[in-house]
């Protein structure tokens, strides 16, 4: 695993809900880390500049337009290949058992303070691996970037 730099991450957020969205963008900023951009389907990602260079990426399973969030992971871990793609979504059970290369799953509906403990746990593996504190509840590793942190 390459080493990010620390604190504040550079998250993009993938939603189609607008109020979900700025509601995740207002706990990433509260947990002291930057929204470098917001799209609501694949077609707003791809519009989205090279050098956005996301630390993190929170993505909806299910998008406006008829797109999906597996298209998004794809096309992110292709343009921004150090960036970690973490699952919002409601149906985690979707997700295929690889996660489709994505690195982990916050199931809706998710409280305040599970969103932020799965942040607070990812940016400590981001920033010196593995992470120190255990892994909560509000969140599940992808297998294989679990035993990256094991």
């Amino acid at each position: 695993m390459t080493r990010r730099p620390c604190a504040p991450l550079s998250v993009l957020i993938v939603e189609d809900e607008a109020l979900l969205a700025m509601d995740i963008e207002a706990m990433v900023e509260d947990a002291g880390h930057r929204v470098v951009g917001e799209a609501a389907s694949l077609f707003e990602v791809e519009k989205l500049g090279d050098d956005l260079s996301p630390d993190l990426a929170f993505v909806d399973l299910q998008l406006a337009q008829n797109t999906n969030g597996l298209d998004v992971c794809a096309l992110i871990r292709k343009r921004w290949q150090n960036a970690l793609v973490v699952f919002v979504t409601a149906n985690p059970l979707k997700l295929p058992s690889d996660f489709a290369g994505g690195h982990g799953v916050i199931p809706k509906p998710f409280s305040r303070s599970g969103l932020l403990s799965a942040m607070r746990y990812i940016e400590e593996g981001v920033c010196d691996p593995p992470p120190v504190s255990p892994q909560p509840a509000s969140f599940l590793a992808a297998p294989s970037f679990a035993a990256m942190w094991r």
